[in-house]
């Protein structure tokens, strides 16, 4: 056990210091049914839900072997350190993405606030004098609930812009918590005045 300790830090080790990322150093195995293909710099994972393609920066080497994605800086500097888990995270999810879809799960709450899907458009009545509606772009399935509005998606990061995007169109205020949240957001009310 202590041999192997010594190996992996001996591993992860560039010119003579040491240099870790919890996340980067993770071997990340590829399931079944699933392609991934490097190309440089570029990763591209095909999966059962779809296809993700995304070119990463070349301070980062990535290799599989054997059904094993693994990542390790080039070189021994801090933008390198920095790159390094990311550049691991954002594989992990294009693989998982391809296999299971994210989702975000917004509440809207208010009286007289509703959604509802009309053609490829999310359209919003937010208190205002008109309705708000937001074209659905043709990666992302979004779904409307009672009050809960579901986006779904393989990119973990188009759907969490778009469900940032609709939660911005009337954020919660925070004496009520009237507006649109994540589903586990916690708005910490305040105390509205009093009449004295």
């Amino acid at each position: 056990m202590r041999g192997q300790k010594r190996s992996e830090e001996n591993y992860y080790s560039l010119f003579g210091r040491t240099i870790m990322s919890r996340i980067g150093k993770q071997e990340m195995s590829v399931p079944a049914g699933t392609d991934v293909k490097i190309d440089g710099s570029t990763v591209t994972v095909k999966g059962p839900l779809g296809e993700l393609t995304r070119t990463f920066k070349d301070e980062i080497t990535i290799s599989l072997d054997n059904g094993i994605v693994t990542t390790l800086p080039v070189k021994e500097t801090a933008s390198a350190r920095a790159l390094w888990g990311t550049t691991a995270s954002h594989i992990k999810n294009m693989i998982d993405g391809v296999n299971t879809k994210f989702q975000k799960q917004l509440v809207v709450d208010g009286v007289g606030y509703r959604a509802e899907i009309k053609g490829s458009n999310l359209e919003m009545q937010l208190g205002f004098s008109h309705p708000v509606v937001m074209e659905i772009p043709s990666d992302l399935d979004v779904s409307v609930e009672k009050q809960t509005i579901t986006v779904a998606g393989i990119s973990k990061e188009l759907v969490g812009l778009y469900a940032s995007k609709i939660r911005l169109q009337k954020k919660p205020e925070p004496y009520k918590g009237k507006g649109i949240r994540y589903s586990d957001e916690i708005i910490r009310r305040k105390e509205g005045k009093k009449n004295v």
